[in-house]
């Protein structure tokens, strides 16, 4: 409560994550917007090593941080409580150790802290000494740990993929060297069917979303989003699936009409969340597996089976369920 009105005068409109009034759809759209900008330009997709999963534990070293929010927090009381929560101990396996790095895992202080070391390691650096050396355009979308570059010049791209493991390195973080990477995302040119490369951006939370070219009806090269199809094959894809299932398991005996409100409300959450422009396909997918859970487990409901596919296809039609819609339409 103290930070975030400090500290929220001085972060950048391009940083989204874990922000009040920001969200994970503002930092696509503000993508889409950049890279239609400059013609997709190259992206460097970069990727912060045991940074995942918002975990922040292990990474940020704690001379660093409090050396950091020193310049901004001088009261001493706030100080403390600070530091208390870094040198809390981590029960791991029954025992207890103190790490040196990183801040609490889950605890409420952690994403802000994560957004200050960023803010200074690379918000800070990119717009105060990278911008003004580049040739080109660039610009940088960061999510809390996810964090793109794009440039429109290649020569500009080059030249910060080789200091950006220097700068990360001063301040105790290491950028993996392989899946760090330099695309190709220019525009496609002539007779070309498609764009050289994509790339991935939101990778450890939902929606982990691919960036790609492709030409709109009107013929118009467009930059495309799509749910990232390793995350429509991952551990998350089928647990949302299979967590739909096993509510139809469980709600089977509840009467029709109830069952119907609350897949409705769950599908609309779905889409509110996944339903961004060019995604139709995707949250289609899970329309169509709610409608199979359900009618698998209403004929699950007694000895024998209680509807066929046509009696229950005309019981949504009479009660349908909400149709995949796209919520957050760029075009609009």
């Amino acid at each position: 409560m103290v930070l975030e009105p400090i500290y929220e005068r001085e972060f950048y409109d391009f940083s989204y994550g874990f922000r009040p009034g920001k969200s994970a759809h503002d930092a696509l759209e503000r993508i889409w917007k950049e890279s239609m900008a400059i013609g997709g330009g190259y992206i460097i997709d970069m990727d912060i090593s045991k940074y995942a999963n918002r975990r922040f534990d292990d990474t940020i070293p704690h001379d660093k941080l409090r050396e950091i929010l020193g310049r901004r927090v001088s009261d001493g009381v706030i100080q403390r409580i600070i530091g208390k929560w870094l040198n809390a101990g981590v029960m791991e396996q029954g025992n207890l150790h103190y790490p040196e790095k990183g801040t609490p895992q889950g605890g409420v202080i952690s994403p802000i802290l994560s957004n200050i070391y960023l803010h200074e390691v690379l918000d800070t650096w990119f717009v105060e000494t990278v911008k003004p050396l580049l040739k080109g355009k660039a610009y940088l979308v960061r999510y809390a740990d996810d964090a793109i570059i794009g440039c429109e010049l290649e020569e500009d791209a080059n030249r910060i993929m080789k200091v950006l493991p220097l700068r990360f390195a001063k301040y105790g973080l290491t950028i993996h060297p392989e899946k760090t990477r330099l695309v190709d995302f220019t525009k496609p040119r002539g007779n070309n069917r498609k764009g050289a490369g994509s790339f991935t951006f939101l990778g450890f939370i939902e929606p982990s979303v691919r960036h790609y070219w492709r030409k709109s009806r009107k013929g118009n090269w467009v930059v495309y989003r799509k749910t990232d199809r390793k995350r429509l094959a991952s551990n998350l894809w089928f647990a949302a699936i299979a967590a739909i299932a096993q509510w139809c398991r469980n709600f089977r005996h509840t009467p029709l009409k109830e069952q119907r409100v609350m897949l409705a409300a769950k599908l609309k959450g779905h889409y509110a969340y996944y339903g961004i422009t060019c995604n139709g396909q995707s949250i289609a997918q899970y329309y169509w597996a709610v409608r199979g859970s359900w009618f698998k487990w209403l004929n699950r409901r007694s000895g024998r089976k209680s509807y066929t596919w046509e009696q229950f296809t005309e019981y949504l039609k009479n009660f349908p369920l909400p149709t995949p819609r796209i919520v957050h339409s760029y075009a609009q």
